[in-house]
């Protein structure tokens, strides 16, 4: 739109110059073949007049053949030997130069400026040479200005590339948490829900055989729903945002282990490192949130009674262990990420926050004496 308007105006300025320059030369004959000179004004008016009508732009080779019409125009004009038109020669190539910024690159404009610029230097032509301190004092500025107006395009350019690539980017880690939120809601919540919906029917057919067995089941029952409350409220715990803003990591950390440890009643040991950890701040929040829900694994499954929770910072990385005396896992051993996604054991949801931060993942399991997770975060 903002184009379209600039086409106009320069399209209508090119009529208003061209009606101009032929009204002067009308009054003012100019002293060689003015006939010849009227008919060439006289064609340049009539074809600005169509351009200013007709069209709406001048792309492509049409632009370029359009602006070397206008810079033969400038020079027809400074080479005529009528002082009255010396300024009009002077206006139109200000014109250029303007047209040249708004629909065209700054190695067009630079050619322009130095066409006009030779000619004046080159032609046995007085009134062609007196507009020379106007071609290049003009044409500098506006070749300076064009270069500084491209490099800022390219700039801004850059910065629309990677606004583009954060706005993908964002999307992705959208995606993937509503992935992550779903899988967990569908291992957690929603199987224990399915489990009360199978458990009430089992109840309703007991208390048509035997109402005082079918009582003890509801006693059962009332404790399932009151560990799946509980379960539900820990689930929607581990979706609220971690505040890592202005906070140190270890520090924050170490809150998140205490929050656990007061939630769930299992006694947390925690040890931290000393050293800066410097996690960039979206790194931080996704390390949290492991730290988070391993520890919610924890709680929902391992049966254990104590946790220790340790940061180290090595060469290697920030190393995050986390061990529990409880059940384990069904299987026994130690294994990577990679043996455990070939495998196909393991907490997937844990699996796929390790893979989306690049990390190393280890996982022992003890059955009957605890588990160990183990992560790797690369600090590079």
């Amino acid at each position: 739109m903002l184009t379209a308007s600039w086409f106009r105006y320069i399209a209508w300025g090119r009529v208003a110059i061209a009606a101009i320059a032929l009204a002067v030369t009308l009054v003012f004959p100019p002293p060689l073949s003015p006939a010849v000179v009227h008919i060439l004004f006289g064609v340049f008016l009539l074809y600005a007049v169509v351009v200013a009508v007709r069209f709406k732009g001048m792309k492509g080779f049409l632009g370029l053949l359009s602006l070397a019409g206008d810079v033969v125009f400038f020079l027809v004009l400074g080479t005529l030997g009528i002082s009255q038109l010396s300024w009009i020669a002077a206006v139109f190539f200000l014109y250029l130069l303007t047209e040249a910024l708004v629909f065209y690159t700054s190695l067009e404009l630079v050619v322009i400026a130095g066409v006009c610029a030779v000619f004046g230097a080159i032609l046995p032509n007085e009134p062609l040479r007196s507009l020379e301190p106007t071609v290049l004092v003009a044409g500098t500025l506006a070749c300076g200005f064009a270069v500084s107006q491209q490099r800022q395009k390219r700039s801004l350019e850059g910065v629309g590339d990677r606004i583009s690539a954060a706005e993908k980017a964002a999307e992705k880690s959208r995606e993937q948490e509503r992935v992550r939120i779903a899988a967990d809601f569908h291992d957690g919540p929603l199987q224990s829900f399915i489990s009360l919906q199978m458990r009430l029917e089992i109840l309703r057919k007991l208390m048509e055989r035997d109402a005082h067995a079918g009582m003890e089941e509801l006693k059962e029952l009332q404790k399932l729903a009151a560990t799946q409350v509980r379960d539900l409220r820990t689930f929607l715990h581990s979706m609220r945002p971690v505040d890592v803003e202005g906070g140190n990591f270890v520090a924050v950390t170490r809150r998140v282990a205490e929050t656990f440890q007061k939630e769930s009643g299992i006694p947390v040991t925690f040890i931290g490192t000393n050293s800066p950890v410097g996690l960039p701040q979206e790194t931080a929040l996704e390390v949290l949130q492991m730290v988070r829900e391993s520890l919610t694994n924890v709680q929902k499954h391992a049966g254990a009674t104590r946790v220790a929770l340790s940061l180290e910072k090595s060469d290697k990385g920030l190393e995050i262990s986390i061990d529990d005396n409880g059940h384990g896992f069904p299987f026994a051993g130690s294994y990577s990420l990679e043996e455990l996604e070939l495998l196909r054991l393991g907490p997937a949801s844990l699996k796929r926050r390790a893979r989306s931060l690049s990390a190393e993942m280890f996982l022992e399991s003890r059955p009957g004496r605890g588990a160990s997770l183990k992560y790797r975060i690369s600090l590079a």
